[in-house]
């Protein structure tokens, strides 16, 4: 009897509900990628994906956001690799020492009255005059010695040739502080811009140009070295021309 009755008990007891299993209650977003992964920024991006497919029946204000996010990161990497220019040389130190040195010279500049044309414009002339008359004539008197069968020809362009070029770059080195003294009297930056750049490197390799020939007599291959390269600084020049050109023409 007693049997009976706790089994009626039983039977009219509730039934409770299953407690719900931990691992079911989690997210599903996060359930289908139970182990984290070796590669944070691939996780990141999914995680991103799947919270912009989850939040699509709550809004579209989500899914814009996560895009913006997108765009700014691909934007970022384009100028990531964008190419740098040459104009990052201004950011080097030395324009205020420059200034601070030949400042007194330019104030006597300034107190002379020169007339403005010749101030702007006497730099590139002389440069003008230097480039073509002594670079000029003595690049084909470098070709001469390479090139002539005659020797009387060959034995005075051989005089004469380094003695062109060596004046070429102590004018070009002078014409350097005239330029910088055009500028100034202008108010106007001194290493910003390209024609500042490639005078620094057209002097620089003609630094390289002067000692090849010390080099002759061990190692004869550099001549041709020495006459390419010589070739290649007269080039750059016609760019630094053209460069003072336009910068002459912007003020």
């Amino acid at each position: 009897m007693a049997a009976i009755t706790a089994f009626s008990s039983a039977l009219s007891s509730p039934i409770s509900p299953p407690t719900a299993s931990p691992l079911l209650s989690s997210p599903p977003s996060l359930s289908r990628f139970p182990n984290a992964s070796p590669f944070p920024s691939l996780s990141t991006s999914r995680r991103r994906n799947i919270l912009a497919f989850s939040s699509i029946n709550n809004g579209d204000d989500a899914v814009e956001e996560t895009r913006s996010d997108d765009d700014d990161s691909r934007e970022t990497l384009m100028l990531s690799v964008s190419p740098l220019p040459l104009l990052l040389v201004a950011t080097l130190p030395g324009a205020g020492t420059v200034r601070s040195v030949i400042g007194p010279f330019v104030e006597i500049v300034k107190s002379l009255n020169l007339p403005d044309w010749l101030v702007h414009w006497g730099h590139p002339g002389n440069m003008a005059v230097v480039l073509f008359a002594m670079g000029g004539y003595g690049t084909y008197l470098g070709f001469r010695i390479r090139y002539s069968d005659d020797i009387e020809e060959k034995a005075k362009a051989k005089d004469l040739h380094p003695k062109l070029l060596a004046g070429m770059f102590f004018f070009f080195s002078l014409g350097a502080t005239g330029g910088i003294t055009s500028l100034l009297t202008s108010d106007k930056p001194i290493f910003e811009s390209p024609h500042a750049v490639t005078g620094f490197i057209g002097l620089a390799l003609l630094t390289i140009q002067t000692v090849l020939p010390t080099l002759f007599k061990d190692k004869p291959e550099l001549r041709g070295v020495h006459g390419i390269l010589g070739s290649g600084i007269m080039a750059l020049f016609l760019v630094h021309a053209a460069f003072g050109l336009q910068l002459g023409l912007s003020y």
